[in-house]
């Protein structure tokens, strides 16, 4: 797909109603070393141990990876994040949850950065972020369609490509419609389509799928959500003692103080191959958001000041490492 911009959104880009779009600082490669759920903490933390023990087998390939497009000599800047689900289900307390994925990490050498709690990728501070990111969603019109789906906005469903006709009764003494196929959007030699839930419920009791947070995480490591200008979810310095409510902890709590910046030009994820379907349909999600004129400039220039050259598409900028079990 070719790169979408849009020149209103009233919901994704109000940046331009009020004429300034906040710059933040950007190290040149985020590496995610994993998301963490309920089932990874138990007997003893194993799981989590033996995950960490994986990941630390490829560290050595991370600082190649970030030299990507880099001057020769120069020193790239990588920082480390993980995430934790306090959003389909809460465990456990942030003091002990983060200091034991912290203990775990730093057995096989690893530091981590930053941590990030899933529930702020759907609502933080008062604004609908999920909902905002559904907002900038740019969905090319299907072709030869008869209407018969609803929309986006209706069915919660996103695809990447042209659907099979739903069912439609013919009508009387007329042969039934024949079956056609999916069809990939871009004309590929062989469709691989992806059609992806992006929530489930009503309008006021949604719950957001995972695939939708993860590619608002995605887009909080990459630097290019604002609201009204504003940069959503900086980092919140760690000062003292983890609280021990989910409430408490800020959206994305900076662990490491001489850590390199969040945001960065690309991202690198780390993580099981159970995830890899859920990356699939984050890429399908990421491949039809329309970034806003302004901050897809600002950081297309802030990198070409560093001698980077950015690919045009934001789903272009991710890369991943699926570690088997």
């Amino acid at each position: 797909m070719g790169n979408r911009v849009i020149d209103v959104d009233v919901r994704f880009q109000e940046a331009a109603a009020v004429g300034r779009t906040e710059s933040v600082a950007y190290a040149h490669l985020s590496v995610e070393l994993g998301h963490f759920y309920a089932e990874d903490f138990g007997a003893g933390c194993q799981e989590l141990r033996d995950r960490f023990a994986r990941i630390a087998e490829w560290s050595a390939m991370i600082p190649v990876l970030a030299n990507r497009g880099l001057t020769a000599g120069r020193q790239p800047r990588i920082s480390t994040c993980f995430m934790v689900d306090d959003y389909f289900h809460r465990f456990g307390s942030p003091r002990e949850v983060i200091e034991q994925v912290q203990s775990a990490a730093a057995a096989q050498g690893l530091v981590l950065d930053y941590v990030a709690r899933e529930s702020s990728f759907a609502r933080h501070d008062g604004v609908e972020v999920a909902q905002m990111v559904v907002d900038a969603l740019v969905v090319e019109p299907p072709r030869n369609t008869t209407g018969s789906r609803p929309p986006l906005s209706e069915s919660g469903w996103l695809s990447n490509g042209m659907r099979s006709p739903g069912h439609v009764d013919a009508p009387a003494m007329t042969l039934p419609r024949p079956w056609s196929p999916p069809v990939q959007s871009g004309d590929p030699r062989h469709s691989i389509f992806v059609d992806v839930e992006l929530w489930s419920g009503e309008p006021g009791s949604r719950v957001w799928a995972c695939a939708l947070l993860a590619s608002v995480w995605q887009m909080a490591r990459l630097g290019v959500l604002r609201h009204r200008g504003e940069t959503l979810m900086q980092p919140h310095r760690l000062t003292g003692e983890l609280p021990d409510s989910w409430d408490a902890l800020p959206a994305v709590v900076q662990l490491n103080p001489v850590a390199a910046p969040f945001c960065a030009y690309r991202t690198l994820t780390l993580m099981d191959t159970q995830y890899l379907p859920v990356e699939m349909a984050v890429r399908t999600i990421l491949g039809q958001v329309a970034v806003p004129p302004a901050i897809a400039q600002q950081i297309t220039s802030r990198a070409g000041g560093e001698g980077l050259r950015l690919p045009g598409e934001l789903v272009d900028r991710l890369s991943y490492v699926f570690i088997g079990g």
